[in-house]
């Protein structure tokens, strides 16, 4: 996956597109993160930049290239289909760890603290194995 084509997948978008990216991400974040824990390093980053994502505090182009980055990793269609397990997610991770580097300083302690939260209330989601 080059990095023209990761660029491209994580365009802000105007707020029409942003909106559309958030109810997705929404509706699908939580059975994605739990099919792909296993198989996702940073699964922590990834539950804070959710927060972050959805959280009206976080500047407009932040949000819409996270929103842009997890509709990337709910959609069912990518570059390399997740039914393929191990390999499936790589795209994904690729596409999410760009992200997180765009963005990086962004992502506040109570998206932070969020994460934590969550992760420690679901065992099912918890922390890919190490």
């Amino acid at each position: 996956m080059d990095d023209v084509k990761i660029g491209e997948i994580l365009l802000p978008g105007d707020d029409e597109t942003q909106d559309r990216r958030e109810k997705k991400v929404r509706a699908k974040f939580w059975p994605t993160l739990k099919r792909a824990v296993k198989f996702v390093p940073f699964s922590r980053d990834l539950v804070a930049a959710y927060y972050c994502a959805i959280d009206p505090k976080t500047p407009t182009r932040v949000r819409g290239v996270l929103l842009a980055a997890l509709a990337y990793f709910v959609m069912p269609v990518d570059l390399i289909p997740d039914m393929f397990v191990m390999v499936g997610f790589t795209d994904d991770v690729a596409v999410l760890a760009a992200a997180l580097r765009m963005i990086q300083g962004h992502i506040a302690d109570r998206h932070y603290d969020a994460a934590d939260e969550i992760l420690a209330d679901n065992p099912d989601i918890g922390k890919a194995p190490a």
